[in-house]
């Protein structure tokens, strides 16, 4: 019998982790970090040396291709999988110069892994927030602002801490695999912020909650990596 290809050993262990009724346990954690380390970009479908597309001539050869990391003009997002139950798995690849602003995940476990090249990455969590007039604001202390080059250890951001509230500029063309759970849906969704340091405070900001940025743009490509065997009774 053929091993499991490594995302599939990432799916069956999100299965089992994020399924259960149950919050993760520290162990069960620091289990998917481990699985999430031996990811490549090429166990996803990316080529991170590639920069030319060849042509395919038949749906054997187009099943074959892989995503060109060098060829990235635009944010683009690879949808891996999502169930609605317990996680959504996928990468973002940037160009360099690209930039994801200030976000955060709301009430979510994100467990990220950076494929390929260099991110700077600025990152707060709360310290006092508030809403005033249906905006978020408050102080945040900053959690990390400097850069990631791979190959590096994955990151783990919790709901009230390790920099949920987290911006990307690439320095190169790098991708970024991330494990979210819960998923994002209508009642769980990304707010964007701007951030004023605080001079006699250092280390912290203010954050304020902005408008997604007009100039935001990411694009989606298809997911080319091995496929991957659905628990259905589960989703």
């Amino acid at each position: 019998m053929d091993s499991a290809s490594r995302i599939q050993v990432l799916y069956d262990a999100c299965d089992a982790v994020f399924s259960q009724m149950e919050l993760p346990n520290f162990q069960q954690i620091q289990w998917l970090k481990k699985i999430l380390d031996s990811i490549e970009a090429i166990d996803v479908g990316i080529d991170e040396f590639s920069i030319l597309q060849s042509p395919s001539s038949s749906p054997e050869e187009d099943s074959k291709r892989s995503i060109c990391g060098q060829n990235v003009s635009n944010i683009t997002y690879i949808h891996i999988h999502q169930c609605d139950n317990f996680s959504q798995i996928g990468v973002f690849c940037f160009p360099a110069g690209g930039v994801l602003p200030l976000h955060d995940h709301p009430r979510m476990t994100v467990l990220s892994k950076l494929l390929y090249g260099s991110v700077f990455v600025k990152a707060y969590d709360w310290v006092k927030v508030e809403t005033n007039n249906s905006r978020t604001i408050g102080l945040a202390g900053k959690v990390m602002d400097g850069i990631m080059s791979s190959p590096s250890e994955p990151t783990i951001l919790f709901p009230r801490s390790g920099g949920n509230i987290h911006s990307f500029t690439a320095l190169s063309p790098c991708a970024i695999l991330d494990v979210l759970s819960p998923p994002y849906s209508e009642e769980l969704d990304s707010t964007y912020y701007s951030d004023t340091p605080i001079p006699s405070l250092p280390g912290y900001a203010i954050l304020e909650e902005r408008d997604l940025p007009k100039d935001l743009v990411v694009r989606g490509a298809p997911y080319l990596g091995p496929p991957i065997a659905i628990a259905m009774e589960i989703c």
